[in-house]
């Protein structure tokens, strides 16, 4: 079934029916059409444009599809050049003419314009709540796990921080990724059913009913944006980019603590590969998909940019190219987010380890500073002494703390035997606002 042909005198090109056809892509939408539909067709019962005979016979319709669509009788395939000619082609085939009337004074424009709305409000609440699992799986991992380890910087060892520390800066990544598609979400919380084709329709609908019937906040203000306006999914794209850069960092971080070189973790081999020519390894394939597909997401988002960057109002077939590079920047950051979830949940965590990478990097060098400073050395003369007393360690090849008294005095008659206490690991995070690396602050 074709929505249009009237005004024309030949059949469409059967190379140019598949460069059209967007029904293999579109046809995730089937809810959301057959719930807009079904609203719309209330809507029209409601203002008398339809009798109730034919508001019923057309809902049951509908549903009937819904029905046979979830429980397999209905199968998503044929010759149809959308999901919108898919569904009324069976409703007409079902309850005959009066489905012909389903279409009345709305366009594909703002029908598939709501449809989208409404799949993206369904499926960015699923992507939510699988960041609020992911967030307490590395709350509750960090917990189980508060050992000393190393923070770095420049991929150097810098200052003593603990595992749970490092693995809540991620949540608060987490957080605002979170926070990033609530706003989208709120932002597109309007409905654009009704705004026709780009300017409305003479018939007196009423917007606010299916506004309200579909979940929407309100209606849209403007036909000619209403219908062209994918800022949405722009925005949306741009939090899921974000996300990924989030989760490839993660992953990035775990690769490197997996090494033989880190040993900080162990990966599950529920999340590891082999290699099919050297038996001895076990490789973080899991986590360098992630990251690898995360340069994928970014493209969806450059994709649907390039797309929109130059369009004139209203619709335009172009925008017919929206859906299956958010459809697949949807299902990239579902599969990413679980799959970490697992990572995390199953991998362990090595306390010796990471205590024994401690001693490597002198990263209680900035609290030999400190400790000079509260002694009345100014901190510039501070940062020179503790400088000639890491050359003399890497001569010595002997940590700060195993100097001896004297041998730290050459440096500063300012020290004495009370900064070992005070450079000690455990006691350096009991310090200052350092505190806070200790204490649950959510």
């Amino acid at each position: 079934m074709k929505l249009w042909g009237g005004r024309f005198n030949k059949d469409t090109n059967e190379l140019m029916k598949r460069f059209n056809n967007s029904f293999y892509v579109d046809k995730r939408l089937y809810k959301q059409d057959i719930r807009g539909s079904i609203a719309h067709v209330k809507m029209l019962g409601r203002v008398n444009i339809l009798r109730k005979d034919e508001v019923d016979k057309i809902i049951n319709g509908l549903e009937e599809i819904m029905m046979e669509i979830e429980d397999g009788r209905l199968k998503l395939e044929g010759d149809f050049e959308d999901i919108h000619s898919f569904v009324e082609s069976k409703l007409l085939e079902r309850i005959g003419d009066v489905a012909k009337k389903l279409h009345t004074s709305r366009s594909r424009n703002d029908q598939v314009a709501v449809d989208m709305k409404m799949f993206v409000k369904d499926e960015i609440s699923a992507v939510i709540s699988k960041i609020d699992v992911l967030i307490e799986c590395l709350k509750k991992k960090g917990k189980e796990n508060e050992y000393l380890m190393p923070g770095f910087t420049h991929l150097q060892p810098a200052q003593v921080i603990t595992f749970r520390y490092h693995l809540m800066a991620y949540v608060e990544m987490l957080k605002r990724d979170k926070k990033r598609l609530l706003n989208a979400l709120s932002l597109l919380d309007e409905s654009p059913l009704g705004s026709c084709a780009l300017a409305g329709t003479t018939n007196d609908i009423d917007r606010d009913f299916t506004s309200k019937e579909l979940g929407f906040r309100c209606p849209t203000k403007n036909y000619l944006d209403s219908v062209s306006d994918r800022d949405y999914l722009i925005e949306i794209l741009s939090a899921f980019s974000i996300i990924m850069m989030h989760l490839s960092r993660l992953s990035e971080e775990i690769i490197i603590w997996c090494t033989p070189q880190f040993r900080f973790v162990t990966l599950s081999d529920e999340y590891s590969t082999g290699s099919s020519l050297m038996p001895q390894k076990k490789n973080p394939d899991s986590l360098e998909l992630i990251r690898g597909k995360t340069g994928r997401v970014y493209g969806s988002l450059i994709n649907i940019l390039t797309v929109l960057k130059a369009l004139p109002l209203a619709y335009n077939k172009d925008m017919q190219e929206d859906k299956e590079c958010f459809f697949d920047a949807l299902d990239t950051v579902n599969i990413c987010i679980e799959v970490m979830i697992g990572v995390v949940e199953t991998m362990k965590v090595n306390k010796e380890e990471m205590l024994k990478s401690i001693d490597k990097g002198y990263i209680n060098a900035t609290e030999v500073a400190d400790y000079l400073v509260k002694k009345g050395v100014p901190f510039r003369d501070a940062h020179e002494i503790v400088g000639r007393i890491i050359l003399y360690c890497e001569e010595k090849g002997r940590a700060i703390e195993k100097l001896d008294l004297d041998e730290l005095k050459s440096f500063s008659e300012k020290i004495e035997e009370d900064i070992y206490e005070y450079i000690d690991y455990s006691n350096i995070l009991k310090k200052g606002n350092k505190k806070y690396i200790l204490m649950e602050v959510e």
